[in-house]
């Protein structure tokens, strides 16, 4: 009787972490995608100020 509800209580910890560990990669990449949307709108604002104190 001990075994099954270690057995069951396993299972369920092992359930938890894997959701906890899918939920964290994702929020990692999600935090990955607006540090690149940033970055890609910082180049883009200073490509466009160079070129424009070039072409005076």
């Amino acid at each position: 009787m001990g075994k099954t509800i270690l057995t069951i209580l396993g299972v369920i910890l092992a359930v938890w972490l894997l959701f906890t560990v899918i939920g964290a990669i994702f929020s990692m990449l999600k935090m990955f995608f607006f540090i690149g949307l940033v970055a890609v709108a910082v180049v883009l604002a200073v490509t466009a100020v160079s070129k424009m104190s070039k072409s005076r």
